[in-house]
């Protein structure tokens, strides 16, 4: 069996951006894809933001809209919570950089937060940080050295 890797859902190439478009990465779909399988999570759109819809930025640790400030912190964070206990094992995960909710650095997005606090020791990376192979095949090496250690199989809990 392959190993599991949650990835932002515009990195595959769904259209699921706030402007309707995506952000297929073809380092992605074509270096990591074969070896792995993918499980692809779109936060926006799953908390029930539309497709198109406003831009969002990130207010220290608050995600709001850019144009008029509604607040989208304490809906994300509530599914973020929700969606990342129901994920099923997962061995790595591959997040959209400059994200407010899938972003890593400089500052974590809230579903990004959500997956690091509940498995610290996941490999995670952003899809820009695919385009070094140094960096590639690190994170490829620390998925498959996961699965015989059981990463995200387990709860979570101490």
């Amino acid at each position: 069996m392959k190993p599991r890797v949650g990835v932002s859902a515009c990195l595959l190439g769904e259209r699921v951006r706030y402007d309707g478009g995506h952000k297929h990465d073809p380092v992605l779909t074509d270096l990591l894809g074969p070896r792995v399988e993918f499980v692809s999570v779109c936060p926006e759109v799953e908390v029930g933001m539309g497709i198109p819809r406003p831009p969002l930025h990130l207010e220290g640790a608050r995600m709001v809209e850019t144009d008029s400030g509604r607040d989208w912190t304490d809906p994300m964070n509530a599914y973020a919570e929700a969606r990342v206990a129901a994920l099923d094992h997962l061995d790595g995960y591959v997040f959209k950089s400059k994200s407010p909710s899938c972003g890593l650095a400089p500052t974590r997005g809230l579903f990004a937060e959500a997956v690091a606090r509940r498995w610290p020791d996941l490999p995670m990376v952003e899809e820009r940080d695919l385009q070094d192979s140094a960096l590639r095949e690190d994170f490829i090496r620390r998925v498959f050295a996961g699965r015989t250690s059981g990463n995200a199989s387990e709860s979570g809990e101490e």
